[in-house]
């Protein structure tokens, strides 16, 4: 139940109190409650929706979730305009219920749109259909994804680069999304694959010993090589392990590190001069896997073979800056596939949480768990009342259960079906609901059963740097 109302200190306490008691209002109707325990529910919410409208000077829109808290004197679109998305590789903050602007942030960030030309392309490179992501604008940026495919067509190597901070044992879903199509592009192209565990910046970042993050290393390789990457292509490597044992590797590091300064850094970053110097040189370890000698054991000491990153968004400063660095130590560019931010159960304006094991569905989650984290806390676009859904639709921009259908579910036109369906009204948020638990929990479980498949041997004959097979020698 939420607060009563005008007791809230916040215009976003009052927003969230209005979500809770509308989808208290929602399970009432949904339960077939006594009538004047719903009256009394939809009384409450009506009262909130009118203590929100006096405070912030406009009325309530599940849309529009008010900015940061702004002096009385500016209006609530004024508050709500001042708080601009903001995305580094820790934190990723906005105040609309749609998520992060991507067109604003492309322009931002000096990338390129991934347009439907350039998807075509891939398709004629391949052979093969694009993958969903990239269909459904999930992957929807790039840097020099037309040079990586001039390459290819012209017999050339290039190989793939992503990673993983191993910050706890169990990943969950939102982790997956960049495997799934880093796998896809490994079997489309044929391409070797580096992996890095960053586990020493985890360390260095988080409350962990060297051992603990070691240990979510190897646990966490596990979920990654369950994804079904190919053995004999894959090269998975922890940070704290790998940089001992590999001369070209900590070279490179170097390299990198003469060529920034901490100005620089600073600037990308926003390290200050309280930041421990392990933060400040850490952005050259994440740099290194970009360039092919950091792999003599793969590439034969090749310095020449350019690299593609799939990766979410929020890393790109680490590559602006590996970008910057490259020709000036005679190496190529890495080029880049960037995604879309996967959105916490609560909304696409919240942040996952590994902490929080109710903001996301997690590797480790039973089916009744799945079921039970879908119901009660992903965030619904639908309306407060059966009757106002049937009549108004609901809105798919912010439905999270929708959100996690546009990643997992394979099927175009049924998606496009559960679109129309939803937004008319015909379709109801326990429905749309239900349609996602039905998704998740095969799919989980799947993941689940190829894990346990995953041997300790497996792990270490992932992680033994050696000579990969592939097409380009």
């Amino acid at each position: 139940m939420a607060d009563e109302p005008g007791s809230q200190s916040s215009p976003l306490q009052l927003f969230n109190s209005i979500v809770t008691q509308g989808e208290h209002v929602r399970s009432l109707k949904e339960g077939k409650a006594p009538k004047d325990e719903i009256d009394s529910a939809v009384k409450s919410l009506l009262s909130l929706k009118m203590s929100y409208k006096a405070l912030v000077g406009e009325e309530y829109s599940p849309d529009c979730p008010p900015g940061n808290p702004a002096p009385r004197s500016k209006s609530g679109l004024e508050a709500t305009e001042g708080c601009e998305d903001f995305v580094d590789p820790w934190t990723v903050r906005t105040s609309s219920a749609k998520g992060i602007d991507y067109d604003k942030l492309i322009v931002q960030f000096g990338s390129s749109k991934i347009d439907k030309e350039l998807i075509n392309r891939v398709e004629r490179a391949t052979h093969q259909r694009p993958h969903r992501f990239l269909r459904r604008g999930i992957f929807f940026s790039h840097r020099d994804m037309n040079q990586v495919l001039d390459a290819y067509e012209n017999q050339k190597p290039f190989y793939l680069y992503t990673g993983r901070g191993p910050s706890s044992e169990a990943m969950h879903v939102g982790h997956l999304i960049p495997f799934i199509f880093t796998k896809w592009l490994q079997d489309v192209f044929n391409v070797p694959l580096v992996v890095q565990m960053s586990d020493d910046e985890k360390y260095l970042w988080k409350d962990l010993t060297l051992e603990q993050a070691y240990g979510y290393t190897l646990e966490n390789a596990k979920d990654i090589i369950a994804c079904g990457f190919d053995i004999n292509k894959t090269f998975i490597f922890s940070d704290l392990e790998y940089m001992g044992m590999s001369p070209g590797f900590y070279k490179n590091v170097v390299k990198i590190q003469k060529h920034v300064t901490f100005n620089q850094v600073k600037g990308i970053f926003g390290f200050t001069d309280s930041d421990c110097i392990g933060k400040i040189s850490f952005p050259a370890v994440q740099a290194a896997p970009s360039f092919s000698n950091s792999f003599p054991q793969i590439f034969h000491g090749r310095a020449d073979i350019q690299c593609l990153i799939p990766c979410a968004i929020d890393q790109d400063p680490y590559f602006r800056m590996t970008r910057d660095v490259a020709p000036r130590i005679g190496y190529p560019k890495p080029a880049l596939l960037h995604s879309t931010f996967f959105p916490a159960l609560q909304g696409a304006q919240t942040k996952m949480s590994a902490s929080d094991p109710n903001s996301s569905i997690f590797l480790t989650d039973s089916a009744k768990q799945i079921k039970t984290k879908v119901n009660k806390h992903a965030f619904s676009g639908g309306r407060d009342t059966v009757e106002e859904h049937r009549q108004f639709g609901g809105n798919c921009d912010v439905d999270v259960s929708f959100m996690y259908l546009t990643f997992f579910l394979e099927d175009d036109d049924r998606l496009e079906q559960i679109r129309k369906d939803y937004t008319s009204g015909a379709m109801l948020t326990g429905e749309l609901k239900k349609t996602l638990i039905e998704v998740l929990q095969p799919l989980i479980a799947e993941h689940q059963a190829r894990r346990k498949e995953v041997t300790d041997e497996m792990v270490k004959e992932f992680m033994t740097p050696r000579k990969l097979s592939f097409h380009f020698q």
